[in-house]
C-alpha cells in the first residue's frame, strides 16, 4: 500500500455530528474511534465532556464544532462556545465562518471573527479549523480570499465544508458536493505551508482518503471511518493497491 495504516488513520476526524445522533450512538462512535486509532472525534458542544471521559487514556483527541452548521451566531456567542468547549476538554475547534458576511465581501468582519476565535482557542492550548462551506461560495475568488484571511487571523487549518451545506440545485432539489479535488488543490495552493487543509463531505472510501492525502491535506472529516479503514486492512491482507481512478466530491459526510 502507498501509505501505512497509521498514516491514513491519523488523518481522520471521526464525525459524530448527525442531527439525530443519540448519546448512545455518539458513545459508540467514540469507542470505534479509539479502536481504529484515528486522530480525533468531532462532536457537538454538549457532548464534549462525555467524549473526553470516554477517550481519556487513548490516542484519540476530542474536537468540537462551533457555530455549526450555518455560522450565523454572533462573534461573542462563538467565542463563548469555544471557551466552554475548551474548558470541557476539546483540543481542536472547527468553527463555521459567517457565510453571508463573506458573500457580501465584508472581509474585515470575517477576519476579526476568525481572529477572536483563534485567540480564544489558542489561549486554551487548542487548535482551530476554519470551515468555509464552499458549496455556498460561487467563485474561486471567495475561497482564495478566505484562505488568505484565515491564515492572517491565526487558523491552524482551513476546511472545505460542514458536511451539511445543502444548497438549492437548478432542478429545485437540495444537495451538496462537500470536498472536491478542485477546491482542495485551490486551498492548498493559496494557503501558507504552516496552515493545514482539511477535507470534509463527499469522501467515503479508502481511495478518496488516499487522494485527499495526495492533494496535500492532513485531515479528513468522515463518518464512514469503519468502512474506510476496514477496506485498508482487507487490501493490505490481500496485497491489493489503491484504485487509480479515485474521485471525491459527491456529497454525504
Amino acid at each position: 500500500m502507498k501509505y501505512t495504516y497509521a498514516e491514513l488513520a491519523s488523518m481522520i476526524d471521526h464525525s459524530l455530528l448527525q442531527p439525530g445522533l443519540t448519546d448512545a450512538e455518539a458513545e459508540a462512535g467514540c469507542i470505534l474511534a479509539a479502536e481504529y486509532g484515528v486522530a480525533s472525534v468531532c462532536v457537538k458542544p454538549y457532548f464534549v465532556p462525555r467524549a473526553v471521559d470516554l477517550l481519556t487514556g487513548t490516542s484519540v483527541i476530542v474536537g468540537c464544532v462551533i457555530g455549526f452548521p450555518a455560522g450565523n451566531s454572533s462573534t461573542e456567542v462563538k467565542r463563548y462556545e469555544t471557551q466552554l468547549a475548551c474548558q470541557d476538554g476539546a483540543q481542536e475547534i472547527d468553527m463555521v465562518i459567517n457565510i453571508g458576511k463573506a458573500l457580501a465581501g465584508d472581509w474585515d468582519y470575517v477576519q476579526r471573527e476568525i481572529q477572536v476565535i483563534a485567540d480564544e482557542t489558542h489561549k486554551h492550548g487548542a487548535k482551530l479549523k476554519v470551515i468555509f462551506e464552499n458549496d455556498y461560495l460561487p467563485e474561486d475568488s471567495f475561497k482564495i480570499k478566505l484562505c488568505e484571511i484565515a491564515a492572517l487571523a491565526g487558523a491552524d487549518w482551513v476546511k472545505t465544508s460542514t458536511g451539511y451545506g445543502f444548497s438549492k440545485q437548478p432542478d429545485g432539489s437540495y444537495n451538496y458536493q462537500g470536498a472536491t479535488e478542485h477546491d482542495l488543490r485551490l486551498m492548498r495552493q493559496h494557503t501558507p505551508a504552516h496552515v493545514q487543509v482539511k477535507a470534509a463531505g463527499g469522501v467515503r472510501d479508502l481511495d478518496g482518503l488516499i487522494l485527499v492525502r495526495d492533494l496535500g491535506c492532513t485531515r479528513l472529516g468522515a463518518s464512514a471511518t469503519k468502512a474506510i479503514l476496514d477496506e485498508y486492512r482487507r487490501r493490505e491482507a490481500s496485497g491489493e493497491k489503491e484504485s487509480p481512478s479515485a474521485s471525491i466530491g459527491s456529497g454525504g459526510y
